[in-house]
């Protein structure tokens, strides 16, 4: 089918068709002249109230059943690296992406959309087919819950599923879902929590292959409620395999001990070649009542309770369903809590079950991480059961912790949302303890450099993870010794520049997330020769790159091109650092000049007096793809890289702006349709109706302004990939362009509304994308957060409400929380752990326009603490006489006055 008419057909089309109708007025009107070359427009027409209200702090966001926002809802519920389950809108649990399937997307689906710049007849998850046509709740087995209230002598039975409710509003705050089943004539208040262990700094505990489902019963009523619930988990062992053979047996058996009630999930192979695929292995389900009634198999079990269930589910002759019954007594006004545990264990990775898939090149994938730990389901839930007091706190502070902010709601949920990518199959950890990732779920494999540069999560929620990945992969097994070249996908792969400059900026930010100098030390000999790669790149030896290889937009570019030049330049601008504190004096000497050459000619060679160019090499000319003239989206990257980490700029300020506004003016639409229905050659990331940032535009219209090559990368010039306008958007925001990065960033967030697709998937090259992670940045900037943990040094200078601020922090050892009250005359902050330590020798803050500070007090636990201070224009940095070792609920305070 032409997409043309596909999108007609399902409403896609027309800016004022399906997806419009329940958002807010937020742009516009326009009409046909307000379009420059009838392509973008100049004036944004931007709602004046509406770009108010998304600066305000707001309300959690919740999505209900009345406004039929559930159907497309599936935060991931499982631990990292694990599998993926998600949690649907009213709180059923669904996918069950456990089994090693390995396929592309986290369903694989095609529709028949002709794409000409790709050469395809139809698309699949690797083009938006779950953007154009979200998945709906879908599950291999079956798996729920129903409560039974007895009230007045009365007894009232309902499924925990939205046809059963008057109401069902899901709260999206990941890492816990919190679902409320709303019904005026209960006695009762109805609640679920879905989740699963997520301690930041803590990776381990945050990967355990479990979803944990808390239900909550409140009495409302005079008198005392007695409530039942019921679950039910089915075996379906060997799921996949079964289509092929059936030499097997799926037996439960009920399992009692001091920690957990449940029933061990398991299958007996008679052929023992099953037990080597991916889909062999046990599950567990578990309550924590002690009284908890257990039930193997609902369908043939002597206990008469087993009817309870048996009534909701459907019989399977090879499948067993077991079910859990507990009860309690509620008194008036009272809560009472009912947990249960579904664990896995699906030790088979088998990525090469069916061949070499999409060439990888991955050596010792074969097994789980988790594996090293526990031997069966019943091992896992039996760790969960028997530390869920600790796991659950320290999950729910977390949680509490990243919400409790003055920046808005819906601000934090996106820009914290994608890190859920961790527990899908997009992200894997073998029994090594390697971390390994596809770019989505089943695509471009091997933790692809050009690609997970950009995001900026992982290092700051788990920094163990990507402190083993820098020295396992990118200085391991994916380096090559003689020339300092790090492999775009680990072993056995080539190069890619972006890839290399992003990646030694990397290897500087997990520096800064580390307690002491070790990791610098351990590896300089090996981050000083990948500094060197960068630099033998630049040919005619002017400071800016000009090798063709291999970057992010899959093809060789020729020339001088900005955003890789820049992105180089950036990367030496950390080499250069590192060298210092490593007194490699010579080496930071080397780095400076080729800084100090290619900063001062990217901007006299590769500006055009508005934005960013790239600058053909003059024996190809514009024979192969390049953005050349055009307004390309991460043209001033390397500089909105280099803020990420506090690096020295490496462009103006005056020009970084320019070029800012310049992909405000004429890349970011209110509504891409009109800009889509003439360039329609990409992938579906965004469609009428929806805003966003356009990857590159043609501001000049220029004839032919991507080159002469028939390339099929074209079509990315085309489309708006959520990563880039991440990127962009945290780079306005530390710029102090505060209004145009909310703007974009909640075009993503309103692109992912629950009414429209999964607020949690987050597309482009298949599903759960590793790029968007680039959101945290965006937070990182907003607060205009800075750390060196070797160095003991830790600023804040907020973006967004300086006056009264207040946001989370993680650091090498710990988390916690920071707020400042700000005056023109004072600011007084507060720093508090909340989870494992602290060292600081040394904090910034930014004062208002024209303070100038007299004294500083700084207290710890109420002791004060020696320290002198320095302002230099608004920045002042207070030193302490000696290290402060800051523990748990020790809260640092300090005053300027």
């Amino acid at each position: 089918m032409e997409r043309r008419n596909f999108l007609k057909k399902t409403g896609l089309l027309s800016a004022a068709g399906f997806f419009s109708s329940p958002f807010p007025f937020t742009a516009g009107p326009f009409k046909k002249e307000d379009f420059l070359h009838s392509q973008f427009p100049w004036d944004k027409k931007l709602d004046p109230a509406w770009v108010k209200s998304i600066q305000e702090r707001g309300q959690v966001t919740t999505y209900k059943k009345s406004k039929n926002e559930l159907r497309y809802i599936g935060m991931p519920v499982g631990g990292i690296c694990s599998g993926c389950v998600y949690v649907g809108g009213d709180g059923r649990l669904w996918l069950w992406d456990i089994f090693n399937k390995n396929q592309l997307g986290v369903v694989t689906k095609t529709l028949p959309v002709k794409l000409s710049s790709f050469n395809i007849t139809e698309i699949n998850n690797i083009h938006g087919s779950l953007y154009l046509e979200p998945l709906t709740e879908v599950s291999p087995l079956q798996q729920g819950f129903a409560i039974s209230i007895t009230h007045n002598g009365g007894t009232i039975i309902r499924r925990l599923t939205q046809d059963d409710w008057e109401e069902v509003i899901f709260e999206s705050t990941y890492p816990v879902a919190t679902i409320k089943y709303i019904d005026s004539h209960l006695p009762v208040e109805v609640s679920l929590r879905a989740f699963a262990p997520f301690i930041p700094g803590n990776a381990q505990d945050s990967g355990l292959p479990a979803t944990i489902q808390s239900i909550s019963f409140k009495n409302v009523s005079d008198n005392p409620v007695s409530v039942e619930v019921y679950g039910w988990l089915e075996n379906k062992m060997l799921l996949n395999s079964e289509k092929k053979n059936t030499s097997f047996i799926r037996e439960n058996s009920i399992i009692r001990n001091n920690d957990y009630s449940g029933v061990d999930i398991q299958c007996r192979a008679t052929d023992r070649e099953l037990e080597k695929a991916g889909d062999f292995g046990n599950m567990c389900f578990a309550s924590l009542e002690k009284n908890a009634i257990c039930i193997d198999n609902v369908f043939t079990s002597k206990d008469i309770s087993a009817y309870k269930v048996k009534d909701l589910v459907e019989a399977s002759d090879r499948s067993p369903i077991a079910g859990i019954i507990t009860n309690r007594d509620v008194g008036p006004g009272r809560t009472v809590n009912m947990e249960f545990i579904i664990s896995w264990y699906m030790p088979n990775l088998s990525f090469y079950s069916n061949g070499n898939p999409q060439g990888m090149t991955v050596h010792g994938a074969e097994t789980h991480y988790y594996t090293t730990h526990y031997e069966s389901a019943t091992a896992v839930a039996q760790y969960i059961a028997q530390n869920y007091p600790s796991l659950r706190t320290q999950t729910f502070l977390w949680k509490q912790n990243w919400y409790d902010s003055t920046l808005p709601w819906w601000f934090m949920e996106r820009t914290f949302a994608n890190i859920s990518t961790l527990a899908t199959t997009a992200t894997h950890r073998f029994q090594s303890g390697r971390y390994y990732a596809w770019e989505g779920v089943g695509c471009c494999h091997g933790n692809c450099t050009h690609v997970y540069q950009y995001a900026q999560a992982v290092s700051r929620i788990f920094p163990e993870l990507e402190r083993d990945t820098r020295e396992r992969v990118d200085l391991g097994i994916g380096y090559d010794e003689t020339s300092g070249m790090i492999r775009i996908r680990g072993e056995k792969t080539g190069p890619s520049i972006d890839g290399q400059a992003g990646t030694v900026l990397r290897i500087y930010r997990e520096h800064q997330m580390n307690k002491d100098y070790s990791y610098l030390k351990n590896n300089w000999p090996k981050i000083r020769q990948a500094v060197i790669f960068i630099m033998a790149q630049d040919k005619n030896l002017d400071g800016m790159e000009d090798t063709p290889m291999e970057n992010t937009l899959d093809a060789l570019w020729h020339g001088e091109i900005a955003w890789i030049v820049g992105l180089c330049i950036a990367g030496v601008r950390a080499g250069q650092v590192m060298a210092e504190e490593m007194n490699d004096t010579e080496f930071a000497a080397r780095c400076r000049k080729y800084v100090e050459m290619g900063s001062a000619n990217m901007e006299k060679y590769l500006f055009n007096g508005e934005y960013f160019i790239h600058r053909t090499d003059p024996a190809i000319g514009k024979k192969e793809i390049g953005s050349f003239n055009t307004c390309h989206i991460d043209q001033v990257y390397g500089q909105g890289w280099a803020m990420q980490v506090n690096l020295e700029r490496i462009l103006s300020k005056e020009k970084t702006m320019s070029a800012l506004k310049a992909l405000w003016k004429y890349n970011y639409m209110p509504d891409v349709g009109a800009y889509i229905k003439i360039h329609n050659g990409g992938r579906f990331y965004a469609v009428a109706g929806e805003g966003g940032m356009v990857m590159n535009t043609n501001p000049k219209n220029e004839e032919n302004p991507f080159g002469n090559a028939k390339a099929w990368q074209v079509g990315y010039f085309d489309e708006c990939m959520s990563g880039f306008e991440h990127q962009v958007a945290s780079h306005m925001m530390a710029e102090g362009m505060t209004e145009e990065s909310m703007v974009l960033t909640r075009s993503v967030h309103d692109r992912y509304h629950a009414y429209k697709r999964n607020p949690f998937n987050e597309v482009e090259c298949s599903d759960h994308y590793g790029r968007a992670m680039a959101s945290y940045g965006t937070f990182i900037s907003a607060c205009g957060f800075s750390y060196h943990g070797p160095k003991g040094q830790m600023g804040f200078a907020p973006k967004l409400n300086p006056e009264n601020f207040k946001a989370p922090f993680t650091a090498a050892e710990g988390w916690g929380s920071y707020s400042q009250q700000r005056t023109a005359e004072s600011l007084s902050a507060e720093l508090i752990v909340l989870h494992g330590k602290l060292n600081l020798k040394q904090f910034t803050v930014e004062l208002a326009d024209h303070q100038k500070a007299g004294t500083a007090i700084v207290m710890l636990n109420n002791h004060l603490v020696k320290s002198n201070f320095k302002q230099t224009g608004n920045t002042c940095v207070i030193s302490f006489s000696e290290n402060q070792l800051i523990g748990t609920d020790q809260p640092l305070t300090l005053k300027l006055s």
